[in-house]
């Protein structure tokens, strides 16, 4: 079993001690995805695998946000707001601009990229680097700004 999953595991434990019932569910809900994946691909899951996990669950709730709140339904958006609170203490500390942009500088030179065609090898590269710790629409919309 993967660190990280193990960590969650022992969090969902102090969650239930302390009947702190939204970070339980949130943490079920957690246990659940990775327990699925595993069964569904018949592996076991490491540390990378399970932030791309993390990062997926946590684009969803950033999506639901918006869309209930562009339905007018805060309280929807408070409960999705709370669990993609849980899920974030679970991924690593966020890239500032700059590191973002030095990850971008070095995969483009390790490349030699220089047009929009040769995009897919630089976030080939970018990807493995900033996954669960930057937002990878806003990365590819950087790394589109530089072609």
């Amino acid at each position: 079993m993967s660190d990280l999953k193990q960590q969650i595991t022992a969090q969902m434990k102090d969650a239930m001690r302390a009947k702190d019932k939204v970070r339980l569910g949130t943490i079920r809900l957690i246990l659940s995805d990775l327990n699925r994946i595993e069964v569904d691909e018949r592996i076991e899951l490491d540390d990378a695998r399970v932030l791309v996990a993390l990062d997926k669950m946590a684009k969803q709730r950033r999506d639901s946000i918006t869309q209930y709140l562009a339905a007018e339904r805060p309280e929807l958006a408070d409960k999705e707001q709370q669990e993609l609170e849980v899920i974030k203490t679970f991924l690593p500390q966020p890239l500032s601009d700059d590191e973002i942009e030095k990850i971008i500088d070095e995969a483009m030179q390790a490349t030699g990229a220089n047009s929009m065609q040769q995009m897919g090898q630089v976030m080939a590269l970018v990807k493995p680097r900033v996954q669960g710790r930057a937002e990878m629409g806003q990365v590819s919309a950087r790394v589109k700004a530089r072609f």
